[in-house]
């Protein structure tokens, strides 16, 4: 029929459309594998992922969280307050509790009615007041500007003293008894005017002696350790020296007497000293023998190096024979 001639071209039409199609699909699919990188499988062949496969029945046999507060303690990251350095305790034997304790306390046993009071246990040696008012480090005892008007009582090991810039005014003779390690005693800058003659000899281990200015009118007696003697800067005059006080020290090796008023140089001097300070004084002559011994020609005394005679009325150049045999002049005035 005419109608079903019509529809044929139409048909065919269709059918060319859906072919074309096809055809076309193919070599797109074609160039988009192409375009798409193969996975290299090769890579992954010794990964192990059994493990990882997570689920909500193996959750906590992969991640075990149990122990973790074990495993990172926060406890250090916690400031610590100590309660007891907040305010001071209270000094009431009876009101201060131990840690732990609840304010319902044991009552204490009380001793028997006929009992006397219990004694007080001796202090000691190491608790004495010098360690209250001043600082005790191992065997050194330091009084510095402490106020302090007369030596205090020491402990018994005590090697070094140091009471410096204090108001001390005399040095009585069991100041430093049974001391017998002190090495070393500073007094500078006191007010010392007064020393018993047994202040210092019955100190055996005693080498160095430090009373610069204070208000000293003489030297006690001195122990023969005795190394450095330093009492510049007092009121010593020709009086304050014994005779012979200084040569029985074979030890000594300094010793500083400037700014006091001497008007001799105190002989006869220890063959082991090295340095003799004199300046300032009153000093306006001098003996042939203070250092020199006139009778032996070839006398050399090396050691005495250091002598200081400036700052006295004392023309050197007069007494050329009392200088022969040190290795230097005395610093002083020569003409």
């Amino acid at each position: 029929t005419l109608a079903g001639r019509r529809m044929c071209p139409l048909g065919w039409l269709g059918l060319a459309i859906l072919c074309l199609g096809t055809l076309w699909a193919v070599p797109a699919k074609g160039r988009r594998k192409a375009e798409k990188p193969k996975a290299d499988l090769t890579l992954y062949e010794n990964l192990d992922l059994d493990n990882y496969d997570l689920t909500l029945d193996n959750y906590g046999e992969i991640l075990d969280l149990s122990n973790y507060e074990e495993l990172y303690d926060y406890g250090d990251l916690v400031p610590k307050i100590e309660v007891g350095t907040l305010a001071p305790r209270s000094k009431d034997p009876e009101t201060l509790l131990e840690p732990g304790e609840t304010t319902a306390r044991t009552p204490k046993l009380q001793p028997p009615s006929g009992a006397g009071p219990t004694p007080a246990a001796p202090i000691p040696r190491q608790g004495l007041p010098s360690c209250l008012l001043c600082l005790c480090l191992s065997t050194s005892v330091y009084c510095d500007d402490a106020g302090l008007e007369q030596i205090p009582e020491l402990p018994l090991d005590t090697v070094y003293l140091y009471a410096r810039f204090n108001r001390i005014r005399a040095i009585r003779a069991g100041d430093f008894r049974g001391l017998e390690k002190l090495k070393r005693i500073d007094l500078s800058s006191n007010s010392i005017s007064w020393a018993d003659v047994d202040a210092f000899r019955l100190l055996p281990s005693l080498q160095e002696l430090l009373l610069p200015e204070n208000r000293l009118t003489a030297l006690p007696e001195l122990p023969r350790s005795l190394v450095r003697l330093d009492a510049s800067g007092n009121r010593l005059g020709s009086a304050g020296l014994s005779s012979g006080a200084l040569g029985n020290l074979k030890q000594l090796q300094f010793l500083h007497l400037s700014d006091n008023q001497l008007d001799f140089i105190p002989v006869p001097l220890p063959e082991s000293l090295r340095s003799l300070h004199l300046q300032n004084n009153r000093i306006q002559a001098m003996h042939e023998d203070a250092f020199c011994d006139s009778r032996e020609q070839g006398q050399i005394r090396r050691a005495l190096e250091d002598i200081r005679l400036d700052g006295n009325p004392i023309n050197l150049s007069l007494f050329p024979s009392a200088f022969f045999c040190l290795p230097r002049l005395p610093t002083g005035r020569f003409s």
